[in-house]
């Protein structure tokens, strides 16, 4: 079901709900108004003929004329009852309109219409005859006035719905024309159009959302590029990797097995000096085990599967400092780090590689701290590194394929990755594993 029906279904129940209300309080007021008009026409009758008769007998043609004098009393109808029973009518109904549909329906005279009093005055008159006056109400005249108000009410009520009804579905249109707007944007951004933007909206909720989307797909955008940028430096780095690993190949194995090829060929001569070829041979064995080792180590360090992930920090920290003797590093690191799982350890592993690369490469610095621990409350492992070299300003810092390669795995393990520094204050990287 589409929002248009929802919210038209709802205004037209409103709208009904309000005729309903609105024509049960009209009715109830008409009725109220005719009993009311009614009650005061009887008792203004009945005052008028105390005081226009009194107690006094009067002459049949006096009180016949003032009678007569009642003749315009609305909503009355006044008739005398003789001794002899009979009725004689002193009103007159007013003559009716030909027009049929001025006349109030007979659904609105029944809910209208109730129960009125019956009036009857004794008159004596000079020759001692005793005559019944009837008083009774007749209230059409009223209840033609009643409707011609509640018509009226009603007409009003009509006018002021349709408008309400008119005024909503024009701002409604406004809003769907923003939410298709919207819609159609996102749409966009779901097959990858990120430089596409929304317009303004006059309504400011829906130029929040816009300025809100807007901002995401720039957000968005950055990133993408940034991921192109952090792959396409990725299979470079590949590359290059196995391309070294080729030269390497190429270089030492190759030269080393031809010539322990040549030497294997040389002692076969019977005149050949075997000690010294074996032993050259063990020679160039002992260089190409320290090369497998080399690369080995380039490529996963086996410290880190044989005795875990503080030995290997331990043994890189001393291999650091050795190589970069002005520089002082301290580590400070949980037993418990040995634990914990094997996608955890080689990723934390490589942050910190990449981390001390950084520094020894661009922050001039003369000492770095490294501390991980686990904390139980919340279950995670912290990793900080700090050092007092030049530091930067992040504002202005372009971010490296290093530091985006860190955050990208740190974010593939679901933790956070921040980073602090200011001017010639140091750097400080602090990275939160949930575990």
């Amino acid at each position: 079901m589409s929002l248009r029906y929802q919210i038209s279904l709802r205004i037209l129940l409103i709208s009904l709900c309000i005729f309903f209300i609105g024509g049960s309080i009209s009715i109830w007021q008409a009725r109220k108004a005719v009993s009311k008009e009614v009650d005061s026409s009887i008792n203004l009758a009945l005052q008028l003929i105390k005081i226009g008769i009194g107690t006094t007998k009067i002459h049949k043609t006096d009180w016949l004329f003032r009678l007569s004098s009642l003749e315009q009393t609305r909503h009355l109808k006044i008739q005398i009852k003789k001794t002899s029973g009979e009725i004689v009518d002193i009103t007159h109904q007013q003559p009716q309109s030909n027009k049929i549909d001025e006349t109030p329906p007979v659904w609105f005279v029944n809910l209208v219409m109730s129960e009125y009093p019956k009036v009857e005055y004794q008159i004596e008159t000079f020759n001692s005859n005793s005559l019944t006056l009837l008083i009774q109400a007749d209230p059409m005249d009223e209840i033609d006035e009643v409707w011609d108000e509640s018509i009226s009410f009603l007409s009003t009520l009509l006018l002021l719905v349709l408008l309400t009804f008119l005024s909503v579905h024009l701002v409604f249109d406004k809003t769907l024309s923003a939410i298709h707007s919207i819609v159609g944007h996102l749409k966009g951004v779901g097959t990858g159009e990120y430089q596409k933007k929304l317009p303004s909206f006059s309504t400011q909720e829906y130029d929040s959302i816009a300025s809100a989307i807007n901002h995401m797909t720039d957000v968005l955008d950055k990133t993408q590029q940034q991921n192109r940028a952090l792959t396409q430096h990725s299979l470079e780095i590949q590359e290059e990797e196995r391309r070294r690993l080729s030269q390497e190949l190429h270089d030492e194995f190759g030269q080393s097995l031809t010539a322990i090829k040549v030497m294997a060929v040389t002692a076969a001569h019977e005149k050949s000096d075997t000690k010294k070829i074996t032993g050259s041979i063990v020679e160039i064995c002992d260089h190409l085990m320290t090369v497998v080792r080399t690369m080995m180590k380039q490529l996963h360090p086996l410290i880190l599967t044989e005795l875990g992930l503080k030995a290997t920090l331990e043994d890189m920290v001393n291999q650091w400092e050795n190589r970069n003797a002005p520089i002082s590093f301290t580590l400070h690191c949980d037993d418990g780090v040995d634990m914990l799982d094997r996608t955890i350890v080689i990723q934390v592993f490589r942050v910190i590689q990449e981390s001390l690369t950084n520094i020894i490469r661009h922050a001039e610095a003369s000492c770095v701290t490294i501390k991980l621990e686990i904390k139980e409350n919340p279950n995670e492992l912290d990793l900080l590194i700090t050092d007092d070299g030049k530091g930067c300003n992040l504002s202005q810092m372009t971010t490296g394929f290093g530091l985006l390669g860190m955050e990208e795995r740190i974010k593939l393990l679901g933790g956070c990755f921040k980073i602090q520094s200011q001017v010639n204050q140091g750097m400080q990287i602090n990275v939160k594993i949930p575990l």
